[in-house]
This record gives C-alpha cells, structure tokens and sequence, in this order.
C-alpha cells in the first residue's frame, strides 16, 4: 500500500463496523502489538465484546481507503455508574488507532468527530477515555480536541501510574 503525501491525501471512508470483523480483528492485533512495544507488556487487557459496540450502546468505526484497505479503527461504548469509576452517560474511546503508513492524514481525528456525534446522537452527556503517558500522539490528539484531564481516574488502568484519563462533555 502506498499512503500519498498530505497534498495528496487518499479518499477515505469511514464504515460502521462489528468489533469482531476480520478488518477490526486485524486491526486490533496491530494496535495491541504497539501497546506491548511501548508499555513491555502484553497490550491493553481491558475486556471488550462486540455487543459493547453495537447501537445504541456503542460504535466502532473502520476507515478504509478508495482500494477497500482498512487504515483506522476507533470505537465508542456507553457506561453507567459503576465501581470502575464510570458516570451515568459516559461514553468511553476504545481501540482508536491509525496504522503507521497513514498516519498525518487526519484520520484520527475524523474517527473521533465521528464517535463523539454519535455518542451524542445516543444520548450520552461525557466522552471519556484512558490513554497512557507512553503515547504522547494520543495526549496531543485529546487535549486539542478539548478533552481535559478528568477529575477521577476510571476504567481497567485506574490504578496505573502511566493511565491518564480524559474527559469532554457532549
């Protein structure tokens, strides 16, 4: 695959997709090895179902260049209060990724316009997320798209030096 330069930028797609997809498995697998590489671990183990994604409690997007080629992923899913430290209408990032070869296109950031209308679009009030101090793209991408750090740490990597949790109202 050959990613144009930014004057060039590729036609992309962004599809509705089932978290268990073969594109999304693949994906997936890509990110987890990034997660293992940066963190010397075995990726991010939070447990995930594809159920999680489905409407109207979640989403999870694919883009795809004009040659069928997935590029990104990222995916929403809904959260009530509960003992990990989620409010009600919280809306949680997961898996937002973009494969090294397009990255600098934007994708990210369509993926993540993309999540946060459709969380609101569900009804959810919060976009939260976690991300780690070992992925500084991730930290430049949600601070300058308005997420703040959030006043309580939530989810899998709570209790985790290198967690960072973000949040946006909706």
């Amino acid at each position: 695959m050959s990613i144009q330069s930014p004057l060039q930028r590729p036609s992309v797609e962004l599809r509705p997709t089932p978290f268990d997809h073969p594109d999304a498995v693949k994906l997936n697998d890509r990110v987890q090895l990034e997660y293992a590489e940066r963190y010397g671990d075995e990726g991010d183990v939070t447990p995930l179902d594809p159920a999680m994604f489905a409407a109207p409690l979640g989403l999870y997007l694919l883009a795809y260049d004009e040659n069928g080629t997935p590029l990104a992923t990222g995916g929403w899913r809904g959260h009530e209060e509960n003992d990990e430290g989620y409010a009600d209408g919280d809306a949680e990032i997961k898996r937002m990724y973009v494969i090294p070869e397009a990255r600098g296109l934007g994708l990210a950031r369509r993926i993540l316009a993309a999540l946060e209308d459709d969380a609101r679009g569900a009804g959810r009030i919060r976009m939260v997320l976690e991300t780690g101090t070992k992925q500084p793209e991730a930290i430049a991408l949600y601070t300058s798209t308005g997420y703040t750090p959030a006043p309580a740490k939530f989810g899998h990597y709570r209790f985790e030096d290198l967690s960072r949790c973000f949040a946006k109202q909706l």
